[in-house]
C-alpha cells in the first residue's frame, strides 16, 4: 500500500550522503519546506553510511511504500539508489550534490539548483530510461604480478587483493548496475587518483588535475565484441561504455548516446604520448579524423571487452579495482525517473528517431585488425 493511500498525502524518501554537506540539518529543513509547499508529506530522510551507501536505505523506502525516492549525493549515491530501483515502478527523482551529477546533466535537469530539481521530482512526469548491467572478471595474482614486473608499465593502482586465483570461485565475476558510464584504463585511474578533499574544494577540476598526472600511463590491448560479433582488436589507453555521454565541463564523450534507446555506446581512446592526447581531444570535440584515428565510436546492446593485462575499472565514478575483462548489457526501460513534462515529450521523439536498425548496428572498420 502506498504512502498516499495510507495518509492521503504523497511521500518522498530522500537517500542522502551526509558527507556532501556542511550542514545536513539545514538541507533537510529546506527539502521538507519544499515538500510541504508542493502538498507532499514530510520526507522520509535516510542517511547513507560507509557500510551501506544507499542499498538498504532504498529498500527501506520501497518497503515503507513511498511514492518517490530521491538520491541526494554524488554519482555513486545515484547509482546505488538507481540500481536498487531498477525493475520496479518506483520513480527516482534526481537531486544535485557531489562533483558530477552526470545523469542529471544528461537528462538536462537544472543541476545548479536543489530547489528546482526537487520541484521537478515532486511535480514532473515519469519517464523510463535504460540501465546497464556490468559483469567484470577479476585477474589472477600471476597476471597482476606480471604487470608489476613490467618496468615499461608504470601502473600505480595495482592491488593484489583484487586477484582471484581459484577460477571456479564465484568471486571471479562481479555484477554491478550502472546508469551513466563504465570504463577500463585511464578514466578509472583518474577516478582513483582524484583526492576527495580536492574534489570538495574545486569540483570536477580535481579530475583534470589527476588526469594530467596520468597522461603518460600505459596502453593495453583489448579485444572488443559487439552483440556477439567478431572481435575488434585495438591498443588503447581507455575503453568507456556508456548509457549517456555528456561529461563535466560540457564534453560530449559519446555524442550518440541516448538514455532510453535500448543500446549502449562505447569509445576506444588510443593516444600515443602528450601529442597524441591533444589529437584525441581534438577528435572528440570536432568528431573529425585528424591524422590516424585515435578515437573509435561503437554501439551495441551487448559489449564485451577482454584486456591483455589487469587494468583499473570504474562505474559511474566509483573505482572497483582491477579487472581483466568486462561485459556490459543494456536493460531497456528498466528505471523510472522524474523529468520535466516537456522534456519527456522531447526525449520520446528523440528515442523514436534513434531506435532505427541502422543506429543499433554499428559500422566498424577495423584498423589493421
Amino acid at each position: 500500500m502506498s504512502a498516499q493511500a495510507q495518509g492521503g498525502e504523497r511521500r518522498a524518501a530522500v537517500v542522502v550522503n551526509p558527507t556532501k554537506f556542511d550542514d545536513v540539518r539545514k538541507v533537510r529543513d529546506r527539502v521538507t519546506k519544499i515538500c510541504r509547499e508542493e502538498g507532499w508529506a514530510d520526507p522520509l530522510w535516510l542517511e547513507t553510511t560507509p557500510e551501506d551507501t544507499g542499498t538498504g536505505q532504498t529498500r527501506q523506502a520501497v518497503e515503507e511504500g513511498v511514492d518517490l525516492v530521491c538520491p541526494l549525493g554524488g554519482d555513486g549515491t545515484v547509482r546505488t539508489v538507481g540500481a536498487e530501483l531498477t525493475g520496479t515502478d518506483v520513480p527516482m527523482g534526481l537531486l544535485p550534490a557531489g562533483t558530477g551529477n552526470l545523469l542529471a546533466r544528461n537528462l538536462e535537469l537544472p543541476v545548479d539548483s536543489l530547489e528546482k530539481c526537487l520541484r521537478i521530482a515532486l511535480t514532473g512526469q515519469n519517464a523510463r530510461i535504460d540501465t546497464c548491467l556490468l559483469e567484470l572478471i577479476r585477474p589472477t595474482s600471476a597476471q597482476i604480478a606480471a604487470r608489476v614486473a613490467d618496468d615499461t608499465d608504470p601502473a600505480k593502482t595495482l592491488d593484489f587483493s583484487d586477484a582471484v586465483d581459484d577460477r571456479s570461485s564465484e568471486e571471479v565475476r562481479e555484477e554491478h548496475v550502472f546508469l551513466v558510464m563504465a570504463g577500463l584504463g585511464f578514466d578509472a585511474e583518474v577516478m582513483a587518483a582524484a583526492p576527495e578533499r580536492l574534489k570538495a574544494r574545486v569540483g570536477w577540476l580535481a579530475y583534470l588535475v589527476a588526469g594530467l598526472q596520468h597522461l603518460k600511463g600505459p596502453q593495453f590491448t583489448v579485444a572488443v565484441k559487439l552483440d556477439g560479433g567478431p572481435p575488434l582488436r585495438r591498443k588503447v589507453r581507455s575503453v568507456m561504455v556508456g548509457n549517456v555521454g555528456k561529461l563535466q565541463g560540457g564534453m560530449d564523450l559519446l555524442p550518440d548516446a541516448v538514455a532510453d534507446d535500448g543500446s549502449v555506446d562505447a569509445v576506444l581512446l588510443s593516444p600515443e604520448g602528450i601529442v597524441g592526447w591533444g589529437a584525441t581531444v581534438a577528435q572528440l570535440v570536432t568528431r573529425q579524423k585528424i591524422g590516424h584515428s585515435r578515437v573509435d565510436h561503437l554501439q551495441a546492446q551487448d559489449v564485451r571487452v577482454v584486456s591483455d593485462k589487469p587494468v583499473e575499472i570504474e562505474v559511474d565514478g566509483d573505482t572497483l579495482g582491477e579487472a581483466i575483462a568486462m561485459r556490459v548489457q543494456t536493460q531497456p526501460g528498466s528505471l523510472v525517473v522524474r523529468c520535466p513534462r516537456a522534456a519527456v515529450r522531447t526525449r520520446e521523439r528523440r528515442s523514436a528517431r534513434s531506435a532505427s536498425p541502422a543506429r543499433l548496428v554499428p559500422e566498424v572498420r577495423p584498423r589493421g585488425a
